[in-house]
């Protein structure tokens, strides 16, 4: 894969589009750290800690995060070592708030490319559902799943905007099989960061 110096990445789409099974893919690719706030958020639940605590009583009603505690987060996260040669994001930024948070974080720098998996609400929360029974997740009840799918089209959808008017954003069908997503991924991927590596 064509690299640039760094590469800075960000994987958006609905919630159950099936970005951690990409983000993975895309980070070994990239050689970059896949770097996820839902992971970082489920560590600290299942750790008890204090963050975790405050998490869970959030994430419980369907709501997302606050900014000001996920931009802390990823903050201190981008600040390793690992990510001081690119990144792939998954789960922020979500708000247009977030990104300029993170446009901050980046002093100057951009995001290289965003992926945006798009995929159909009712063939998400039917996997959802599946996943909650498989997984014992007693907060991922259908009402809970709509109510996510809800929120991520009001705030993130600007995102999409955003990021097409700077050039940078892949839209791909997250639908089929993971190997079938994955290659589209990396097509849509390797036409723009090659692009920008020739301009």
């Amino acid at each position: 894969m064509t690299q640039t110096a760094t590469t800075r990445l960000l994987i958006i789409g609905p919630p159950g589009a099936g970005k951690g099974t990409q983000a993975h893919r895309i980070a070994e690719g990239y050689a970059v750290p896949a770097i996820s706030t839902g992971d970082i958020f489920r560590a600290n639940i299942k750790g008890a800690t204090e963050l975790g605590k405050k998490v869970q009583a959030i994430i419980e009603t369907g709501e997302l995060v606050p900014d000001s505690l996920t931009n802390e987060i990823v903050a201190d996260r981008l600040a390793q070592a690992d990510a001081a040669t690119g990144f792939l994001l998954d789960g922020y930024p979500r708000t247009v708030d977030q990104v300029a948070a993170l446009d901050a974080m980046l002093e100057g720098e951009s995001l290289d490319a965003v992926v945006l998996l798009e995929a159909d609400t009712d063939e998400v929360v039917a996997r959802l559902l599946n996943r909650a029974q498989l997984e014992g997740r007693a907060d991922d009840t259908e009402e809970v799943i709509r109510h996510r799918q809800n929120v991520y089209a009001e705030q993130t959808a600007p995102l999409i905007d955003l990021f097409s008017k700077r050039g940078i954003l892949v839209t791909v069908d997250g639908m089929g099989s993971v190997d079938e997503v994955a290659e589209r991924i990396a097509s849509g991927l390797n036409g723009l960061l090659s692009a920008k590596v020739v301009s």
